[in-house]
Parts: structure tokens; sequence; C-alpha cells
């Protein structure tokens, strides 16, 4: 059985946006998938203290595994902006997690840019 992959995007104080990929059949009780949901929130939310420790300790845009919490893992990117890109993964391989926000980042850029222009037009 494969655990969900939740992928949020935050702000200052908000989420973005939010995503979860569930792995799992389809056979599984809804009880569970709820209550699961919400434990995903928990810890991602909580890990945001930790990104904000672990920014003022590195220069680089991707934190790695920011917190664990039972056989699950947050990784997180952090824009020039301030904000958290954060995925509640399984252990995925570090170089897939580098290239899912390297690329996530790209088209972050260029909605940014976008919307911006548009703004001026």
């Amino acid at each position: 059985m494969s655990t969900p992959v939740l992928f949020v995007i935050v702000g200052k104080n908000e989420p973005l946006f939010e995503a979860e990929i569930d792995t799992t059949s389809a056979s599984g009780s809804t009880g569970q998938n709820d209550l699961s949901t919400r434990q995903n929130y928990f810890v991602l939310h909580s890990a945001l203290d930790l990104v904000e420790k672990s920014a003022w300790t590195t220069n680089n845009m991707y934190l790695r595994v920011v917190d664990k919490v039972n056989h699950q893992q947050v990784s997180t990117f952090l824009t020039a902006a301030n904000v958290k890109f954060m995925l509640l993964h399984g252990g995925k391989g570090e170089e897939v997690v580098k290239n899912f926000f390297n690329e996530v980042y790209g088209y972050y850029v260029k909605v940014c840019f976008v919307c911006r222009y548009l703004c001026f037009v």
C-alpha cells in the first residue's frame, strides 16, 4: 500500500494551492482517507516552523527534507519571494523531488510573469 502524496504552495500566511495525489486503490474506506488527509495537512502545517528555521541556515532554494513523521517526509522549496512549495511524500528519491520542485518553480515563474503582464495591459 503506497502513501498519498500531498503538494501545497504556501504564501506568507495562506495556502495558495493544494493537490493530493492518492496512489492507493479505490477500495479503501473513506473514513481512513479523511483521517489520513487531515493528518497529512497537520504534518505539513507543523513543518512550517521548521521551514522558517531551515531558511536561515542555507542560501539554497531547495531545502531538502525538513521533517520526518512516521514513514513520511516533508521536502520544501523556497522561492525568492518566500513562497514555500511543500511536498509530503513517502520517501521518494531526492533527485526526483528536486526535479519536481524545479519543474513546478519554472511553471510558477511563468504564471507570475503572465499575470503581471496582464495587469499592466
